[in-house]
């Protein structure tokens, strides 16, 4: 596993090799000794699936908000999606930017989004499907995000946005004194 550090501390982009002969090919999707390095201890306590139907669908601005953060492991199975990772640690210097990579099962690629980060993903292929591996178990109480579309973040979709949940709609957009600070 080839571990890339991106402009967005702690989020890497991990891409697996495959190894192929006749039969067709095996690959490790995921190796705690191989990722203790950013890991740093925690362990993967849960993994979830998405399908997303339509093309342009997007999931997202999601969190999880201590103490009950989470690191996430996002990976596409099949079609393809726009991951993005936005970076709200209020003492981080890159607060409010985003990064972003194409996931497909093509690429290997998965994207390591960190604790303080939120997640989101457009898809880009019909019946697109992503695994997600979490170092936290899911917490209603604990949820939160912003919008996709918030001005702020200037995150660059690569399609119009066709399809968003009535949930993702109602994040409300960062205000002037978000985390308390002036944005």
């Amino acid at each position: 596993m080839l571990l890339i550090q991106t402009g967005l501390a702690g989020v890497f982009v991990v891409e697996s090799q495959a190894v192929s002969d006749q039969r067709g090919f095996f690959m490790r999707l995921f190796c705690g000794n191989e990722l203790e390095s950013i890991l740093a201890g925690r362990q993967i306590v849960q993994i979830n699936q998405s399908i997303t139907k339509s093309v342009g669908a997007v999931r997202g601005m999601h969190i999880q908000n201590p103490p009950h953060a989470e690191m996430k492991f996002v990976r596409c199975l099949r079609g393809k999606a726009w991951d993005v990772a936005v970076d709200l640690r209020m003492d981080s210097p890159t607060f409010l930017k985003w990064y972003a990579v194409e996931l497909t099962p093509g690429n290997s690629r998965m994207l390591v989004i960190p604790e303080g980060c939120a997640h989101g993903y457009q898809c880009l292929e019909e019946n697109s499907e992503l695994l997600y591996l979490h170092t936290a178990p899911y917490t209603p109480a604990a949820e939160g995000g912003v919008p996709y579309n918030d001005p702020k973040l200037d995150i660059r979709w690569p399609l119009p946005a066709t399809d968003v949940s009535v949930r993702d709609l109602a994040l409300l957009p960062i205000a002037p004194d978000f985390f308390g600070i002036k944005v």
